[in-house]
């Protein structure tokens, strides 16, 4: 449509209070600009949905189009993609508690409060720790994840629940990787692990002070959990694991080369993790 047709331009400058030169800019990135039916937008959806391992449903899908400048609703992109049949992997249910927290043990406060946001790295961390089958034997990961760009610091996988091979060893690793600030939180479960004087030790040596959920509340540690959720659910639920160093590999593969690096995260607003990193440090260099 040729929007100088209806009225005069010098007419419609005055009446809307803009320039003739501002007009013309306008309406020469109004030409330039692809209409939906001049896109292939299929393949645009289908292009981000393989470039995700398969994993993205339609809102990180809608984010990487928006970054790629294709205007869509995220309505039209879920409607797309159902009807070519993408979807997104679901989360297979396992009922297997890796919390022991009938102990005596001290318990910390949950001075996090379920205040999932950060405005710095090295200052809220969430730990937990999760189980997976290699070979048909228990396995168990633990994770360390910063709240302020959501990203997995540390990670360890052990074939046994002591301390000293789960938190202890992830929090050593977590802290060589990024180092905290004095005023870091650390956050978990009330687990042995966590309340275990070893732990409580190393914890101390960095200044951390320690949170801990409240009995039995999943939601108190809702973001490390949530990250469980989807690890299972785009990768270790999609393998079959023959032995500890192709269960690292895959695991390496996934945390390094793409959680932590080009997946868009939804919390962060459309950002990868190395973007939302950036985003928070900038005014600190």
């Amino acid at each position: 449509m040729d929007y100088r047709l209806e009225f005069p331009v010098e007419k419609m400058c005055q009446v809307l209070g803009v320039s003739r030169s501002g007009y013309y800019r306008w309406y020469q990135r109004l030409k330039n600009v692809e209409r939906p039916e001049d896109i292939d937008l299929d393949g645009l959806i289908e292009d981000s949905f393989e470039t995700s391992r398969r994993t993205y449903g339609s809102p990180r899908i809608w984010h990487d189009l928006a970054k790629q400048g294709i205007r869509v609703s995220r309505a039209t992109v879920g409607r797309r993609m159902r009807r070519k049949g993408l979807r997104s992997p679901k989360r297979k249910k396992r009922w297997i508690s890796t919390t022991d927290s009938a102990h005596d043990l001290p318990v910390a406060q949950n001075i996090l409060g379920r205040n999932f946001e950060a405005d710095r790295p090295a200052t809220k961390w969430v730990s937990d720790i999760t189980y997976f089958e290699i070979d048909r034997q228990w396995h168990y990961l633990t994770i360390v994840l910063d709240l302020a760009d959501r990203a997995i610091v540390s990670w360890v996988i052990s074939d046994e629940m002591t301390a000293e091979t789960t938190t202890v060893a992830a929090l050593q690793q977590a802290v060589a990787n990024r180092k905290p600030q004095e005023e870091l939180i650390f956050h978990s479960d009330r687990g042995s692990q966590y309340s275990c004087g070893n732990f409580r030790e190393e914890l101390a040596s960095v200044g951390a002070t320690q949170s801990m959920s409240r009995k039995g509340n999943c939601w108190d540690n809702a973001v490390a959990e949530s990250f469980f959720k989807t690890i299972k659910t785009e990768c270790i639920d999609r393998h079959e694991f023959h032995s500890p160093h192709h269960a690292w590999c895959l695991i390496f593969d996934y945390i390094e080369g793409w959680y932590n690096t080009n997946r868009i995260h939804t919390t962060l607003k459309g950002l990868t993790v190395r973007q939302a990193y950036a985003l928070k440090t900038k005014h600190l260099n």
